[in-house]
């Protein structure tokens, strides 16, 4: 009997996978790549046209040995990492890896895990895709270049350790940008007047002064003697409706998500980061339990297509029907992507599964996979429900008097047929929990030139605002519409310039730090293009249009690469040294030379200024009130090169003492040692159970 040999990308899609498939498939994964650039060179060869030089990583060579096995015995190898370009280029380097027979070797993607998705695949599957290939080695080429020949100079002249990337860097200069506009923002006065007036009916309406002296002429109150002197003339005045405007529109319903909707709602509705949203949204397409069974719920939610499959809007219309009534069923034909360099070729984010609304699975998934499935849920259906009916009211009122007009203008709507909005409505990224303003307000019955009376009159006094700082949802959008970046580098561009220092948040809102910058503003004096929206954005449109064999790789990259180096040379000579090292009132116990604040790839320490003569350095790692049960010294907060907290003796390296609980003075009960560890509300003794130190670190600790 035929042995078939599936590979993908993670062991949790190959244990959805395998229950559609018979014993004759063997699935295994690569657990993502395999192959790359190697870590410590360029792996570029800039003199032999820009030839890589991919190395087996580490970390993979019992995988690729392993795969290699099972290839051998195996009549067919069909590789089966993700439907992007990402994927196709995964798929690629484990053919290299695993050197079987190329006419064994068939690839096959699929949108959705599902039976009906995966046996579609293995009936239509093809060579790996070298026009798609190139198009990621060009970018991750590209990458490379930009990140190991530039960040040198920025580690150089800066702060050792800095980095800068074709994305990233004009991520951070966005940010500074909007920021330089907040503090060059220059407040501007204006004044709110507002009237509540009342008919003889007692309805009452609030209209906002904005014209005179005809309702053709705006007006802007721009002072406090200006509005008194309209309060002055209102006082005066007989008030009467002047008009009133009905209109009624159509709202339509939201595309279905695409990976930068996604985590722009998610951060708007659930205040989750970018990295949150992507990492749930993966658990949900790869597979999650349910009644024992992995199963995946999601289509691919890496995407910048809206398309939605047939058979999918056919369903979708059907659940529509079946719930809301045939009333809420759209009959319009749902819109392509439009956009320019979109893949197509893949859906829009929706659920695989139509037979599983989430009221269904709310017991079954964990709180955070609920909430996003509802989400994913809700947007797609109210995608393909009809436009809601709003019937939008502006009420003009007329305050006269012998010398003057004056005109106030109410508004208010009415939803006349909710529509989509049964089931869902977008997040608002002017607001801080995602609220709306669909709330009706709905105003009273009146009639032309009826007599109002004046019941209260109040004049505030405003200032213009600033931009918004940017969140994560705004980025991401704006990174989008700027055409920087692809869906699957949102997330992790986010994370990096957080990581690096350059951007901090403040609660949703992010802003540059001090070294976040002063790196932009040398990047943008020796390497304009680099940080250039519209340079970058062009860069990425040709990277698309490499997928779509309309020129070769190579050729961007040289165009690229000549003016580039000529700006790292004039950049290596013309760039001033910047010192960023904060002073402090500590002098060096040693020599007495002042003390300074500098930032090491563990955070800040305080380091003599007496160096390299004197050597001297501080933590200023924060004490937990604890001493060290091994030699007595102080135990402090650490933390390792990912962030994670731990706890270790100050004394280090002559004291290893680490843990990753917080130790506490409470000595144990059963030995008497003098330190256990807080588990919950409960203690652990370091002695009777000897605490898993954070190995990686130490042994990193050690070489330093």
């Amino acid at each position: 009997m035929s042995k078939h040999l599936v590979i993908v990308e993670s062991p949790a899609k190959s244990k959805t996978i395998s229950k559609f498939l018979g014993s004759d498939y063997v699935i295994e994964a690569s657990y993502g790549h395999v192959r790359d650039l190697p870590e410590h060179t360029l792996g570029v060869d800039v003199k032999n046209d820009f030839e890589p030089k991919y190395t087996l990583m580490a970390d993979k060579k019992k995988v690729i040995q392993n795969l290699k096995k099972q290839a051998k015995t195996a009549d067919t190898i069909y590789l089966a990492t993700d439907p992007d370009r990402e994927g196709e280029a995964i798929a690629w380097h484990v053919q290299a890896a695993i050197e079987a027979d190329p006419s064994k070797i068939k690839r096959i993607v699929f949108n959705e895990i599902t039976e009906t998705a995966i046996k579609n695949a293995i009936n239509n599957s093809r060579e790996v895709n070298m026009d798609l290939v190139d198009a990621q080695q060009a970018r991750r080429i590209l990458d490379r270049l930009i990140g190991y020949k530039l960040s040198p100079i920025l580690s150089s002249k800066i702060r050792r350790g800095l980095s800068a990337g074709r994305v990233q860097s004009v991520a951070v200069k966005i940010i500074c940008d909007r920021e330089k506009e907040i503090i060059a923002f220059i407040p501007k006065e204006y004044w709110l007047i507002d009237v509540t007036l009342e008919n003889d009916d007692k309805k009452q309406i609030v209209s906002r002064v904005f014209a005179t002296p005809s309702a053709d002429t705006p007006i802007e109150i721009d002072n406090a003697i200006q509005a008194g002197s309209i309060e002055i003339h209102l006082k005066t005045s007989v008030f009467s409706v002047d008009q009133i405007n009905k209109k009624q529109t159509n709202r339509y319903p939201q595309p279905p998500f695409i990976t930068s909707t996604l985590q722009q709602e998610a951060a708007r509705k659930l205040n989750w980061t970018a990295k949150k949203t992507m990492m749930i949204a993966q658990q949900l397409y790869e597979g999650v339990e349910i009644n024992g069974e992995a199963t995946g719920l999601i289509t691919y939610m890496r995407t910048d297509s809206t398309r939605i499959a047939d058979e999918a809007v056919a369903q979708v219309k059907g659940v529509i029907s079946s719930t809301y009534g045939n009333d809420y069923v759209s009959h319009a034909k749902p819109k392509a992507s439009t956009k320019k360099g979109v893949q197509d070729a893949h859906e829009a984010i929706r659920p695989s599964y139509l037979t599983r609304p989430p009221e269904t699975l709310k017991t079954t998934l964990p709180l955070d996979q609920f909430k996003l499935y509802k989400l994913i849920w809700d947007r797609f259906i109210a995608s393909q429900m009809k436009p809601a009916l709003i019937d939008n009211t502006q009420i003009i009122v007329k305050a006269a008097n012998a010398s003057d007009n004056y005109y106030l203008k109410t508004t208010g709507f009415v939803v006349l047929f909710d529509g989509f909005l049964k089931v869902y409505e977008e997040g608002n990224d002017e607001t801080e929990d995602g609220a709306s303003d669909s709330d009706e307000s709905k105003l009273p019955a009146l009639k032309e030139a009826e007599v109002l009376t004046s019941k209260k009159m109040t004049s505030d006094q405003k200032f213009t605002t600033p931009p918004r700082r940017f969140t994560e949802a705004s980025l991401v959008k704006e990174m989008e519409e700027k055409g920087i970046g692809r869906p699957s580098t949102y997330a992790p561009t986010i994370s990096t310039i957080v990581d690096r220092k350059y951007i901090e948040k403040d609660k949703k809102s992010l802003l540059p730090t001090e070294l976040g910058m002063i790196v932009n503003d040398q990047l943008v004096k020796y390497f304009d293009n680099i940080v250039d929206v519209a340079f970058t954005a062009e860069m990425e449109a040709k990277l698309d249009e490499i997928a779509e064999k309309k020129h070769p790789w190579k050729d961007l990259i040289k165009s690229f690469y000549t003016p580039f180096e000529l700006k790292l040379i004039n950049a290596k000579e013309q760039m001033e040294k910047v010192n960023t090292d904060k002073p402090t009132d500590e002098v060096c116990p040693n020599c007495a030379s002042p003390m300074v604040i500098k930032i090491g790839r563990f955070g800040e320490f305080m380091a003599c200024t007496n160096y390299p003569e004197c050597k001297t350095t501080k933590s200023m790692a924060s004490e937990v009130g604890v001493n060290c049960p091994e030699c007595s010294s102080a135990i402090i907060e650490k933390k390792t090169r990912k962030g994670k907290v731990f706890y270790g003796c100050s004394g280090f390296p002559n004291c290893k003492f680490a843990t990753w609980d917080k130790p506490v003075n409470v000595p144990c009960e059963v030995c008497k040692y003098p330190v256990t560890v807080q588990k919950g509300n409960k203690t652990s003794c370091t002695k009777c159970n000897p605490p898993a130190p954070p190995k990686k670190f130490v042994k990193k600790a050690k070489k330093e």
